[in-house]
């Protein structure tokens, strides 16, 4: 079983010390992850403000190839409407081609109005922008020519120099699929990317990506094993942990309410393809139930608690690996490092031992040879 770690370089809350100062603590941890037998590193994008300070992956994950030499280096995700997909492409084969071939991609659409803003990207477009975008991408990547269409019509066909150096199938995902977009991922062959985890006791949501699989690529046909993620507190005392997991939990999901404006009602039904987002705003007075209740999706407890948890989410959706969150939501540094260095030694032996129906490492071996 592959089993990587993933950052949110989450500051939501966290007490003193720069900006810098951060990134810099988060790029040491992720290095770590190699030490302590992390098989992948996953960075995550977002820009403008503390919610997370991870603006540009591509170029922090090539930074931490010339710092390691084994573990996968993971985007999650590359925001695609945000985008050329042309500059896209050639910082991933870069990525590639400096790392020796340890990329593994995870896209997104992205959600939060003022990053569209900022960006300068008119967020009715953004679905457009998606689908034209990841496709120009993906193709690009497996032929080493991009050529532009629907939103990017005005891109000439060019040839990608350097080039990529191997195929991308296999090791390419999206999260958060949601309507039309699933229909772009499974025709350029992307995996499911599951962020959120269901909690302990509540009814898992149908597969709706499988369905659309099939229908697009054929009856016999199936996706790729999902990888999952999700967040994480490991400690010796399982109450201990099921309190600081809720509580940092909690800390993001308020971080997250504020980052995507869920607290401003009236605002989507205006933005093209967002519209249906209106129905998770919340009321000031819903707020801090809903994230109480969100809080209890935290996977917390002893080594053998957090184990038996992950053997029900592996029976549940028969991932090819893991990518957990075992820091978030403002944690200190020190509390951050123990939650790491613990799992690591009392979980991620076990884990890794466990078999999986089909590996993302495979795809890397199969390359090599």
């Amino acid at each position: 079983m592959h089993v990587g770690l993933a950052t949110g370089f989450a500051f939501q809350g966290r007490q003193g010390g720069s900006d810098a100062d951060f990134i810099r603590e988060e790029i040491d941890n992720l290095v770590m992850a190699e030490e302590l037998g992390f098989d992948s590193v996953w960075i995550t994008e977002h820009h403008f403000s503390d919610y997370s300070m991870s603006n540009d992956p591509l170029q922090l994950l090539t930074y931490i190839a010339g710092r390691t030499k084994h573990v996968k280096l993971g985007t999650q995700c590359i925001i695609v409407p945000w985008h050329n997909p042309v500059r896209t492409a050639e910082a991933i084969v870069n990525l590639d081609i400096l790392s020796g071939g340890r990329a593994i991609l995870g896209f997104g659409g992205g959600l939060a109005q003022h990053e569209f803003a900022g960006l300068g990207i008119d967020m009715s477009q953004s679905r457009e922008r998606y689908n034209d975008g990841l496709e120009m991408i993906c193709t690009a990547l497996e032929t080493g020519v991009i050529e532009g269409q629907g939103a990017f019509a005005h891109i000439a066909k060019s040839t990608l120099r350097p080039r990529p150096i191997k195929s991308f199938e296999g090791r390419k995902f999206c999260g958060s699929l949601s309507g039309n977009s699933m229909y772009t991922a499974a025709k350029m062959g992307c995996g499911n990317m599951v962020l959120m985890l269901p909690q302990r006791g509540k009814d898992v949501a149908p597969d709706k990506y499988t369905e659309v699989w099939k229908e697009v690529n054929g009856a016999d046909s199936s996706p790729p094993p999902p990888m999952l993620s999700g967040n994480f507190y490991i400690d010796e005392d399982g109450d201990y942990a099921e309190a600081q997991g809720r509580k940092y939990l909690g800390n993001t999901m308020r971080a997250a309410i504020k980052n995507y404006h869920l607290d401003t009602p009236g605002v989507f039904p205006t933005i093209k393809g967002y519209e249906h987002y209106e129905k998770m705003v919340l009321a000031p007075e819903a707020v801090e139930p809903y994230v109480e209740d969100f809080s209890k999706g935290a996977v917390t407890g002893t080594p053998q608690m957090i184990l038996e948890r992950l053997w029900e989410l592996k029976e549940i959706f028969k991932p090819q690996g893991f990518f957990p969150h075992v820091y978030f939501g403002g944690m200190p540094k020190d509390e951050a490092r123990k939650n790491m260095r613990l799992f690591a030694e009392e979980v991620l032996p076990e884990l890794k031992s466990w078999e999986a129906d089909a590996s993302i490492d495979d795809r890397f071996l199969e390359a090599a040879e």
